[in-house]
């Protein structure tokens, strides 16, 4: 059977996260429904990423086997099925059998978005973090660089994870602000379950004047989940890219 490759967007605010479970709404539950639907049998759908709950997408990547041989036809006709999730798939490309989602990526790129004001979130609530104190995004960003390269990210790593190691490569993590939009950006081949938002939570501790930047390589090399600063909440972070090679 044809397979496709999809690049999916989605608003994670209704789902349990990316990973299907029985009875419990998922990005993946959703998908496969849908892909169901059009082929008239079970589809399996695997994504690039296991987003968290309540976490979004912009640019996730996910494959699946269709008995379709219709590629300029998949995506609108998954779209008619999925609606009215706020869930698109926004190209479905074949590709080789040789291709999957999860273990061909060589790169992941998520965007965390903070809007620092003290009014509450309008146009954008359930799609950033709002901190009202101001923060001083310059030394969240000279804190970021102490966490760059290969290390043990066990202090940001969830006591749920179920990598097989602590261990990974951190290969971009910048902040910058714009007005009241603070986003912080980081690129690796794989995170650790919830890492993204625990740098997040422990930089913005930086960003607020209780802690110094120095104190971030502190809780790296402690290596204990114990250190870690308060865990940013869902709603400001996107699975913004996924780097296959070329």
């Amino acid at each position: 059977m044809p397979r496709y490759k999809l690049l999916v967007e989605y608003h994670g605010g209704p789902y349990q996260g990316w990973m299907k479970l029985p009875g419990i709404p998922t990005v993946q539950g959703a998908l496969e429904d849908a892909a169901a639907k059009l082929d008239g049998r079970p589809v399996e759908v695997i994504g690039a990423g296991r987003t968290d709950a309540g976490v979004h997408a912009t640019g996730q990547v996910a494959h699946m086997d269709l008995a379709q041989d219709r590629p300029d036809k998949v995506a609108d006709a998954i779209n008619f099925h999925l609606r009215p999730h706020p869930i698109a798939v926004l190209k479905a490309e074949q590709v080789t059998d040789e291709f999957h989602a999860r273990f061909n990526a060589a790169a992941r790129h998520y965007r965390y978005v903070i809007l620092n004001r003290r009014a509450d979130l309008t146009l954008e609530r359930g799609l950033a973090w709002r901190v009202a104190s101001r923060l001083d995004a310059a030394a969240m960003h000279t804190a970021a660089q102490l966490l760059l390269g290969n290390h043990d990210f066990t202090t940001f790593r969830d006591t749920a994870c179920q990598a097989a190691s602590p261990v990974k490569t951190l290969d971009s993590l910048d902040v910058a602000r714009s007005g009241d939009r603070i986003e912080i950006t980081c690129s690796a081949r794989s995170f650790l379950h919830r890492q993204v938002r625990s740098m997040v939570g422990s930089l913005v501790e930086v960003g607020r004047g209780y802690q110094r930047p120095e104190w971030i390589a502190e809780i790296l090399a402690a290596a204990d989940r114990t250190a870690c600063g308060p865990v940013a909440p869902p709603d400001g972070l996107f699975l913004e890219r996924v780097d296959y090679p070329a």
